[in-house]
């Protein structure tokens, strides 16, 4: 073992939170074997064996943006080709044929539209919600949330744009747009978009709604190591601020994703190696004691890798998916899917117990495409199936 290792590895096997500076020590060690088994400790102390996945189903909207990021190759605009946007009917159909199919989830992020005003999004989420009233939606990231609140002339009203969205049919927020919580780095990288204090705002807001929502840091481009530590150690006060304020939402998970550079302003980086992706994995599940689960997003850290991540701490390999049109790994197509027998195939071969699971993390009953959740009886101790 890498002697630096040492005394967190102690901390590790009792359970007590890493400082800021040990977990960059992880981050700079070479001894990616232990990091891995220190995680898979703290991860097996929560689930055991069991890894997760679910049935869902992505929407990209409109790849219109009126940013310009240049770590992103996503975005157009209008009069570009390949530019496009969705109905809220074309959106519903879609929902409805993944219903079909037996998703329990869609998840719905896209550019910031310029001209698209805020009903037509709540009239997105009702057309949902009425197409395939059993799904949930996750839908729109912080930075979204906050395009919303500006095009409908409330740009100190968070809450209530989110109470808006929710009433329409909003379940939970995903986790990104976070990138990486520096102020260097977003005006170099990310300039326009909003920083780490309105990102952490909108998710507060929506955890003090009842939403849940998830986390992301992009890592892998211009970010230093320290950049990596203080953005989970900001996600980890947040989440200390939601349980001890008795928030009715909080986080349920972090998403590392490694930038992918593909056709982006910043195509000449080379991205983060796999060993880099198994450290930062590992380092997000030893440094984020109050975090329920760690996901590896196959789509970007691949099938193979993802199976491996499940030793390096990481619990939940994401879904089925379907379509994906922001990040394109090794030259794929936005028809980016696997099937359910692959993925429970992947966490058995790792020597995993598979589980299906719906967006709250409740466990998955099914008959082909019909589903329910399963709850516990506290008084008996027994599983229920009842309807989602």
């Amino acid at each position: 073992m890498d002697t630096t290792l040492q005394t967190i590895a102690a901390k590790v096997s009792e359970g007590r939170r890493l400082e800021p500076e040990e977990g960059l020590a992880l981050l700079r060690s070479a001894d990616v074997w232990t990091i891995g088994r220190l995680a898979d400790h703290a991860r097996r102390r929560r689930h055991g064996q069991v890894a997760y996945y679910n049935i869902n189903r992505h929407i990209n909207y409109s790849n219109i943006c009126a940013l310009s990021c240049h770590f992103c190759s996503f975005y157009r605009k209008k009069e570009q080709p390949g530019a496009y946007e969705y109905s809220a009917g074309q959106i519903a159909e879609l929902a409805r044929n993944a219903a079909a199919a037996g998703a329990t989830e869609i998840h719905i992020v896209g550019g910031l539209h310029p001209w698209l005003g805020f009903s037509y999004y709540t009239d997105m989420l009702s057309a949902i919600r009425a197409a395939a009233p059993k799904l949930h939606i996750k839908a729109f990231t912080a930075v979204e949330i906050v395009h919303l609140a500006r095009i409908d002339r409330r740009p100190n009203d968070i809450r209530g744009v989110l109470a808006d969205l929710q009433a329409a049919g909003l379940g939970s927020l995903p986790g990104g747009g976070a990138e990486v919580f520096d102020d260097r780095v977003h005006d170099q990288a990310f300039k326009g978009k909003i920083r780490s204090d309105k990102w952490i705002e909108v998710h507060r807001a929506a955890h003090e709604l009842g939403l849940f929502s998830n986390a992301t840091i992009l890592y892998g481009h211009i970010e230093s190591l320290e950049d990596r530590i203080e953005h989970l150690c900001l996600l980890r006060d947040a989440q200390d601020e939601a349980i001890s304020a008795g928030h009715p939402g909080r986080f349920q998970t972090v998403i590392p994703l490694p930038f992918v550079p593909d056709g982006s302003a910043l195509g000449h980086l080379h991205g983060p190696t796999g060993l880099d992706d198994l450290k930062m994995l590992a380092v997000c599940r030893l440094m984020l004691d109050n975090f329920e689960h760690i996901k590896a997003f196959w789509i970007m850290q691949t099938l193979e890798l993802s199976q491996l991540a499940l030793s390096f701490g990481v619990d939940d390999v994401d879904g089925t998916v379907g379509w994906y049109d922001i990040t394109k790994v090794g030259g794929a197509d936005t028809n980016q899917q696997v099937d359910v027998a692959t993925l429970r195939r992947v966490i058995r071969e790792a020597g995993f117990i598979p589980i299906e699971r719906d967006t709250l993390y409740r466990r998955v009953v099914r008959d082909g495409a019909d589903w329910d959740v399963v709850r516990y009886d506290p008084a008996t101790s027994q599983a229920m199936a009842v309807t989602a």
